[in-house]
């Protein structure tokens, strides 16, 4: 393999469009220079060698130590030996994965990947003792060596681990699922990601990206949202069958390894990972549904006298609203806005976002082959966060930019933690990023005192709340009916369509039409593939902000200091103790109708601009 470069951006990708401004491509070189560099190939084999040394070191052995009268130092000096390897085993996958996404179609690129994804399985089921082998140990043993401040400052983490103890499977079967995984669940999401990549839609004699069509929607010729509405619809119809496959393979994959391990419920094992109690995301998901009356029915039947009609189309959804000037955002404007809204509210914060800018950490472009949607990589703590966006230049993209800022300026406060305390759970990981477009919105807001542009404004940050909680908790309806459904067999890629319909037109209301094609709109939502149950973090995520800016605001001095300090946490604390200097509670019913409360006042607020403008 001829060696492929990748820390300086290609000429095709820097000169971007004039309107746009030249966009950044990520400098990946602080991980590795390039596929390959011989680092890789040592930090591999360094790998595979630590994994195998720590098995030889401890397995079969942990029972003793913690039995022995110097049980915490020892236990500590192992966890401390796990941890090294586990960041190691992340930074050559963070590399993997992080190439992989710039370009998909790439095969040099693909075949890196896999490769890697293989190698660091093989190492790492030499680790998957560890973690059995502690939730083996009595808890009167565990508690005695957690007093050793060495070990006791992993508590967290041991917690975290013994969480998992009722799910956990014998050595040998834990270990099959895990080299399993590699040409099960994982060679699934990478058929999907790879096919994904591979359509093309046609448009005005163009063949476009999804990203590049899905942002059509956006486009205030009706005509244009239409046919790009048309395109999807085509194109995902055609593939329908393909799409059908993987979601019903995952979910039978799924249904098996919640049986082997003891879930109850199709979305146990996604609470468990993200620290939250069933019932509080039964609280949240009710509090939706029953606010869909007042949140998205009622706002899509205001959108659409805007346009003039009974009932707005599926593809004039996420429309910009008529007779309101459009225009293309900058890249340089777009930095700017995100980096003076953070410093507003926190210099740190800001200090912190504007390293992803001047060392290259953010790779803006949208290319062919280039993974869609936008994503901030945490890799490992001795590094630091990549951002990856399609940026195009519309309102949406600037809250993306900020929203995924949010993220990067988490993930960096959070990695003194370590490798193993550094990581968030889902519900947590979204605050940062939502409380991030919220101060960029607010900041942009402020400056804007014509009614029109505020009204449209406004509006767009409804339907961008809408997308968060109304959309989310309906995928979430969805992949509950769709993985229910499994349990009694196959489910035909009609069947699938049938079932999004149902939860789509409850969550969206009589005011929006799904016309023909909007039935296969399921089959594009990387979520569903790659994460089941994912969904319900943003919600959970947007309402918990709303909830916490309505605190900032009538805060005294000193809230961005302890905001900061929940997000340096990092993993190392449950939302009840993250929240409880804010005076939130997410266990309270009553927290997730604070949240919905201030979209419902938004939406007060745009039909306040609607009448004075009539008026």
């Amino acid at each position: 393999m001829s060696k492929q470069k990748i820390a300086n951006p290609s000429a095709a990708a820097a000169r971007a469009d004039d309107a746009l401004g030249a966009l950044p491509e990520w400098n990946l070189a602080d991980l590795y220079p390039a596929i390959d560099a011989p680092e890789v190939a040592a930090d591999l084999a360094r790998a595979e060698a630590e994994c195998v040394a720590f098995e030889e070191t401890y397995k079969g052995k942990l029972g003793d130590i913690a039995r022995s009268e110097r049980a915490g130092a020892e236990l500590a000096a192992a966890v401390v030996r796990f941890e090294k390897v586990e960041e190691l085993l992340g930074r050559i996958m963070s590399f993997a994965g992080l190439l992989y996404a710039g370009d998909t179609s790439d095969s040099k690129r693909a075949k890196f990947y896999g490769d890697v994804q293989d190698k660091i399985t093989a190492a790492s089921s030499h680790l998957l003792f560890f973690a059995l082998e502690l939730n083996r140990i009595d808890d009167a043993l565990i508690e005695a060596a957690l007093k050793e401040p060495a070990f006791g400052h992993y508590r967290p983490w041991i917690e975290d681990v013994r969480r998992e103890k009722p799910y956990q499977l014998e050595d040998r079967v834990e270990q099959l699922f895990h080299e399993k995984s590699v040409t099960g669940r994982a060679a699934w999401n990478r058929l999907f990601d790879e096919t994904m990549t591979s359509l093309r839609f046609k448009l005005e004699g163009k063949e476009l990206t999804l990203e590049q069509t899905l942002t059509l929607l956006q486009d205030p010729s009706e005509a244009r949202r239409h046919a790009a509405a048309d395109a999807v619809a085509e194109v995902l119809r055609a593939n329908l069958r393909l799409f059908a496959l993987v979601t019903n393979t995952l979910a039978k994959d799924k249904a098996i390894s919640d049986r082997w391990r003891g879930f109850e419920d199709v979305a146990d094992a996604r609470h468990l990972s993200n620290r939250v109690e069933r019932e509080v995301v039964e609280a949240l998901v009710a509090a939706v549904r029953a606010g869909f009356p007042r949140l998205s029915h009622r706002y899509y039947a205001l959108k659409a006298k805007w346009f003039g009609k009974d009932k707005l189309d599926h593809w004039d959804r996420n429309a910009p609203l008529p007779k309101v000037e459009t225009r293309v955002i900058g890249w340089d404007e777009a930095r700017d806005r995100v980096l003076n809204a953070y410093g507003a509210f926190s210099p740190q914060m800001a200090e912190i976002a504007q390293a992803f800018f001047d060392k290259r950490w953010i790779d803006a472009p949208a290319r062919p082959g280039k993974a869609p949607g936008a994503f901030s990589h945490p890799t490992v703590p001795s590094v630091h966060p990549y951002v990856l966006m399609n940026y195009q230049g519309k309102p949406r993209d600037v809250m993306t930019l900020a929203h995924e800022l949010g993220h990067g300026v988490h993930q960096v406060l959070a990695a003194p933690n370590g490798a193993l305390m550094a990581p968030t759970p889902l519900t947590l990981a979204e605050t940062a990023s939502v409380f991030g477009e919220m101060l960029t919105f607010r900041a942009l807001l402020a400056d804007t005192k014509n009614p029109v542009e505020r009204k449209s404004m406004l509006a767009h940050k409804v339907e961008d709340m809408l997308n968060t909680v109304v959309r989310q908790i309906a995928f979430y309806s969805f992949e509950r009916k769709l993985h229910l459904e499994r349990k009694n067999g196959e489910l035909t890629a009609d069947k699938i369509s049938e079932l999004w319909l149902e939860v789509q037109s409850e969550s969206l209301g009589p005011s929006i039409r799904l016309g023909p094609g909007y039935e296969t709109f399921w089959a594009y939502i990387p979520h569903f593939i790659h994460s089941p149950f994912y969904v319900y973090a943003y919600a959970f995520g947007d309402c918990l902000v709303n909830s916490l800016y309505a605190v900032y605001e009538q805060a005294e001095a000193g809230f961005a200091e302890r905001y900061l300090a929940m997000l340096a946490a990092g993993g190392t604390k449950h939302h009840a103790e993250l929240l409880k200097p804010f005076g939130l509670d997410a266990r309270d019913p009553a927290f997730w109708q604070g949240g919905l409360s201030v979209i419902e006042r938004m939406i007060g607020e745009v039909e306040a601009l609607d009448r004075q403008a009539q008026s």
